[in-house]
C-alpha cells in the first residue's frame, strides 16, 4: 500500500536534514506542509530549504506561491491531496515533512467542519485588531476557549479571529468543533517526531535567528514592508522587524522578540503534536539507522 511518511517537530530541530535522508533511502519525493516556506517572497525568515538540499529530493510546495494570493489549508488540503495521488502511482513512499501542525492534520485527517457565523462578528473582531492589538483579542480567546489558546498559533491574526468568530457566533469553544470523524485516506501514513530538551530546542531557535539576521534578513523584510497588511507576512521574523522599520524597536529589541515568540510557537507546536499517540518519537541525535529500522516495523 502507498505509504505517506510525515516528518513533524518543533522548528529549528533538524526536520530538514532528516526529510532528505529519508526521500534519499526510499528513493521517495517530499511534500512541505510548511505554511510559511508556499511563498516565494519569503526565504531567509522561513528556513526555505537551501539550493543543496532541493536538490537533493524532488520538493513540491517549496515557493510556489506569492504573498498576494490568498491560501488557506482547505486549499492546500485538496492540493496534497491531488498530488499525493499522482505521486504515488510512481513512488511506493512520500515524505511530508513540516512543523505547521494544522496543515499536516489537514493531509492526514481531513479538516475539521464549522457552522456559519454572522459576518459582523468578523468585521467587529478585525476592528478590535486594529484598534486594541493582538494582545487584547488573545486574551478574549484565553476566556472563552483556554484550550484554542493554548493550541492555535494565536500570533497569527487570521487564525485567532476565526476562533473568536466561532467561539462568539455559536457560544460554543471553536475547540469543541475539532477532532470530529474524517473522511477516511487511501494510504498508509507513518509519523515520525524530532525532539529534544527543551535548553537545546531553545539554543537552537537562537542561533538560528543570529543566522538569519547575518543571511540578510533584515534586507528581506525590507523589501516586503510595503506588503506588510497580507496575511502571509502576520508571522514570527517578520513581524517584529516590520515595528523595528516603522522605529517601534530597536533593531536588539525586535531580534530578542524574534527569538521570544520563536521559542513560543515551538513550544505550540510541540503541544499540537504530543496529543497524537501515533507519532514515533526520536531525539535529535538518533541515528539514522535507528529511525529507518523502527519506520520499517511499521509498513
Amino acid at each position: 500500500m502507498a505509504t505517506l511518511i510525515t516528518v513533524v517537530g518543533p522548528t529549528a530541530i533538524g526536520k530538514t536534514t532528516l526529510s532528505i535522508k529519508l526521500a534519499n533511502h526510499f528513493d521517495a519525493p517530499i511534500i512541505s506542509c510548511d505554511s510559511r516556506q508556499f511563498y516565494t517572497e519569503m526565504t531567509i525568515g522561513t528556513a526555505v530549504p537551501n539550493a543543496e538540499e532541493l536538490a537533493a529530493a524532488p520538493h513540491h510546495f517549496i515557493q510556489n506561491r506569492s504573498i498576494s494570493e490568498d491560501y488557506n489549508v482547505g486549499q492546500f488540503e485538496k492540493d496534497a491531496l491531488e498530488l499525493l495521488s499522482e505521486l504515488f502511482k510512481e513512488n511506493a513512499v512520500v515524505i511530508m515533512v513540516g512543523g505547521s501542525g494544522l496543515y499536516v492534520d489537514a493531509v492526514l485527517k481531513g479538516l475539521d467542519h464549522f457552522p456559519d457565523v454572522d459576518e459582523k462578528i468578523r468585521t467587529q473582531l478585525t476592528a478590535d485588531l486594529d484598534q486594541f492589538g493582538i494582545e487584547h483579542l488573545q486574551k478574549q480567546l484565553q476566556e472563552l476557549d483556554p484550550i484554542s489558546y493554548n493550541t492555535i498559533a494565536i500570533e497569527n491574526p487570521q487564525r485567532l479571529i476565526r476562533a473568536l468568530e466561532i467561539s462568539i457566533g455559536t457560544n460554543i469553544p471553536f475547540s469543541t468543533f475539532k477532532n470530529k470523524p474524517k473522511t477516511p485516506r487511501s494510504f498508509h501514513s507513518i509519523k515520525v517526531g524530532i525532539n529534544a530538551d527543551r535548553v537545546i530546542i531553545y539554543d537552537r531557535i537562537n542561533k538560528r535567528v543570529d543566522r538569519m539576521m547575518s543571511e540578510g534578513l533584515l534586507d528581506e523584510v525590507k523589501g516586503l514592508l510595503p506588503y506588510k497588511n497580507l496575511n502571509a507576512l502576520q508571522t514570527v521574523g517578520y513581524r517584529e522587524l516590520f515595528l523595528y522599520l516603522e522605529n517601534k524597536s530597536t533593531l536588539e529589541e525586535a531580534v530578542q522578540e524574534i527569538k521570544k515568540n520563536t521559542r513560543r510557537f515551538a513550544k505550540r507546536q510541540l503541544t499540537w503534536f504530543k496529543k497524537d499517540p501515533e507519532i514515533l518519537w526520536f531525539d535529535h541525535l538518533t541515528k539514522f539507522k535507528a529511525i529507518i529500522k523502527e519506520i520499517e516495523t511499521k509498513f
